[in-house]
Formats: C-alpha cells, structure tokens, sequence
C-alpha cells in the first residue's frame, strides 16, 4: 500500500537518489546531501512549530510503499514564499505602440520583472520515481498536499502558486536562459539552477535587468517556451488544472516555466473535502477512487483507495485505517479523486 507521510530523517538517502534521477531544471531539488539534509530538518523543525499564520515554514512529505519501506516519491509545500527576500518572476505583459499619422498599431509581448506573487503558498519539489509510476499515484502524490492545506488552513496563504518546470533539451539546455539570463551571466544553465538550489535565487534575479523586456527582441526558439512546461513536467500540470489552477502569465526568471495560480479556498479538493467518522468494515462493490487523510500534524497520513463515504460515516477495511493511523471514531479527510 502506498501512503503520503511527512519526511524523515532516515529519508536522506532516498532523497538524494530521486534528486540525483529527477535531470536539468528541478531546482527545488538539488543533488547535494548537506543542503537536502537541510530541507529535511526544516520540515521537522515546519511541523513541530506551533502556527497561527503561514511564515517561513516548508512541510515536505513522501511517497512510501508499507509493504517494504520504500520511498519512491516526494512533494513539498512552501508555507509563504518571499518573506525574508524578494521573490522574482517575469510577468508577460503588453505594450502596444499606435500611431494614426503612420497608420501603425503593434501589440509587443513584454516581460516585466515582478514580486507580485509575494506572500503565496507555494506547492513544490514533486517527484515519483519511474518504478512508482502507476496509475493514481501521480494524483496521490500531488493531490495529498491539499488534504493538508485543508487540515490546517490557518499554516498557509490564501492564494497557492505552483512554479512548473520550463522547457529544457537532454543536454540540459534551457532555450530561454540562452536567449535572455546568458546575457548577464557568463555561466550555464546548469551553474545558474545549482546557485537557485542552494536558495540563492534572489541574488542572480537582482541582477537581472530592471526595466522592461521587449520579447520580439528574444530569439523565436526563446520567444516558443515562455509559459510552456517540459514534456515530463505536462501530467503535474493537467492535474493541477483539474484543482483549478491557471496560468496568469506569470514565467520563472531563468526557464521561462509557467506559474499557475487558484485561490486557496476554491482549490477542488479543498472546497470538496469532507471529514467524516471512521467505521472499521469491508467496503462493497461499486466504490470509487478517493483520496483520505487523518486530521494529524507531525504524523499526517493519506492514501487512496476505493471508498464508499457515507452521509455520517466513513467505512475503511482495517487494514487500510492502520496506513493511516485511524481508529474507530477518529475523524478523516476525504474527497473523490
């Protein structure tokens, strides 16, 4: 059985093996062991602290088989991003140049540097192993967040973003970053998303240029990936449009990713759970995929499974109630996949 539980410290090893397959552009995942050793312990120090607003927080869960103990995925949750320093994205705008004297009118695409994003709940660091790769794992994996966020809605903002991964080659080349960052940076793009790794990606975003980007000045092989996410990186987004998120044309600084948005409150899963007492008991034909989690902090839980939730009660088979750490009469999280 595969369940969504908060990291470890033993996970360390796991981590570094799924930072290391995950390739160019998953730079919330660097392949480094002392500053992934770092993300851990922020998430244990994140779920100890007592909350009442979302601050500098970051909960990180994984994905683990019961069966055997193996961890084959991982996923994250920013409690509010730019807090401590400014937080960069470009935001596609429009300037339109007219003259009637010329009989000129041109609408130019343009990129400016923005912050507008500040404050946001940020989903992040989602990865599953191909050999985990099955279906409804995907949407466990990314889906789970929102039965947390839903849990303890006052660790976190009122709006969530998400920053998809950008179009990269094989090689790790990044058409954007060579058609814009390379300009002022004599590094690869690989050398620029390990300095974003290590947290540091303030530093090169402020130098970046300031004033507005005229995008038709970009190469057309640039100017193609603006908004559009990697071919790996395509299932993640369909499932978070099916949550209700959207592109608002906001682009990461050095990939040109798209960031997708929704208010926290109507996030599907969000708005549609219900918590329900759980009864010990078989579950009979005609049950449907959902997903269910327990109402617990440090020791949060979730799984899915075929279920038949009731008006007044949540029918789980024993086996699947210890996954997840419910007894009889506790109170569960549920929503249809």
């Amino acid at each position: 059985m595969k369940v969504i539980r908060p990291i470890r410290a033993d996970d360390l090893d796991a981590l570094l093996r799924m930072a290391r397959s995950a390739g160019a552009g998953f730079t919330s995942l660097p392949p480094e062991r002392e500053t992934l050793r770092g993300k851990i312990e922020r998430s244990l120090q994140s779920f100890a602290e007592d909350v009442r607003r979302p601050g500098h927080q970051r909960y990180m869960f994984v994905l683990e088989e019961t069966d055997t103990g193996t961890v084959g995925g991982c996923c994250a949750i920013e409690a509010a991003c730019g807090l401590d320093e400014p937080f960069y994205n470009y935001h596609v705008g429009l300037t339109v140049h007219a003259s009637r004297t010329l009989d000129v009118y041109s609408r130019v695409p343009t990129l400016y540097l923005s912050n507008d994003l500040t404050g946001a709940s940020v989903l992040c660091s989602l990865y599953l192993s191909p050999d985990f790769r099955a279906e409804g794992v995907g949407h466990l994996l990314s889906k789970s967040r929102f039965l947390f966020i839903a849990g303890f809605r006052e660790r976190f903002a009122e709006k969530v973003i998400a920053e998809m991964r950008g179009v990269s080659d094989d090689a790790g080349r990044s058409p954007f970053w060579e058609g814009l960052g390379r300009h002022f940076f004599s590094i690869e793009y690989d050398d620029a998303e390990h300095i974003v790794g290590q947290g540091n990606k303030a530093c090169i975003a402020e130098l970046m240029p300031k004033h507005p980007i005229y995008t038709v000045l970009l190469p057309a092989e640039a100017q193609a990936v603006m908004g559009k996410v990697h071919p790996h990186t395509a299932p993640a987004l369909r499932l978070l449009e099916q949550e209700g998120f959207r592109y608002q044309g906001y682009i990461d600084i050095f990939d040109g990713g798209p960031a997708v948005e929704a208010p926290t409150g109507e996030i599907r899963s969000i708005r549609r759970a219900r918590s329900l007492p759980v009864q010990i008991g078989e579950v009979t034909a005609g049950a449907t995929p959902h997903l269910i989690a327990n109402g617990r902090l440090a020791d949060f839980r979730c799984a899915l499974a075929p279920l038949m939730p009731q008006r007044d009660r949540l029918l789980l088979p024993a086996e699947l109630a210890q996954a997840l750490k419910l007894a009889p009469g506790d109170g569960a999280r549920v929503v249809a996949l």
